[in-house]
């Protein structure tokens, strides 16, 4: 791994521990970050196909390593676009169809200028999907059915995310990514 790849996943995890964590925007995500089983995956092509390539590489990674409970397939270069990424979310779901992994892996999708549909760019619900890079979560189907069986109505969890940013507002979240960016470049003045 490179020191930008170094840098990279370390805003990442930044962003990860402030929002995500820190907001409870995923009730199951600290358990796997503070047990470090979150795979973080930078891909820097920019061809659609290496991109696919890369995510049945870590769908591979996740079938050998079990100690591995989740991936975050970051793609830092070429799906600056929110409408690209989200095409490439769409081949990346119908490339799991076609491998016959649909219920045995699922994609969630975050990215900078992620937006929910019908709502405005603006709006800060759409703060609980935007990411540093735009990144793919690879889930495990099975351990995602387990704790939300033990988790009292997850069917709220959006919901409530969006009425958690709304009360804090987009600047707080603003923040929090233009400081994973800061995180990162703290390692590379670190490692120079």
């Amino acid at each position: 791994m490179n020191m930008q790849s170094d840098q990279v996943i370390e805003a990442v995890k930044y962003w990860l521990e402030k929002t995500i964590i820190g907001f409870n925007f995923c009730p199951f995500a600290k358990k796997e970050f503070v047990n470090h089983r979150v795979h973080y995956e930078v891909v820097d092509e920019t061809n659609q196909q290496e991109m696919l390539l890369a995510l049945v590489h870590e769908i591979e990674r996740l079938d050998r390593s079990a100690e591995i409970e989740t991936t975050l397939l970051i793609l830092p270069v070429g799906l600056e676009s929110f409408l690209d990424y989200l095409d490439f979310i769409t081949l990346a779901e119908d490339l799991l169809v076609e491998l016959d992994y649909e219920g045995i892996y699922q994609l969630a999708s975050f990215h900078p200028d992620y937006c929910f549909e019908g709502v405005q760019q603006t709006d800060v619900s759409n703060y609980t999907n935007r990411s540093p890079y735009p990144i793919i979560h690879l889930l495990r189907e099975a351990s995602l059915e387990k704790v939300l069986a033990k988790y009292p109505n997850p069917e709220l969890i959006p919901e409530t995310n969006i009425q958690q940013a709304e009360e804090k507002g987009g600047e707080v979240f603003q923040a929090i990514l233009n400081a994973s960016f800061e995180a990162g470049q703290l390692l590379g003045d670190k490692q120079n």
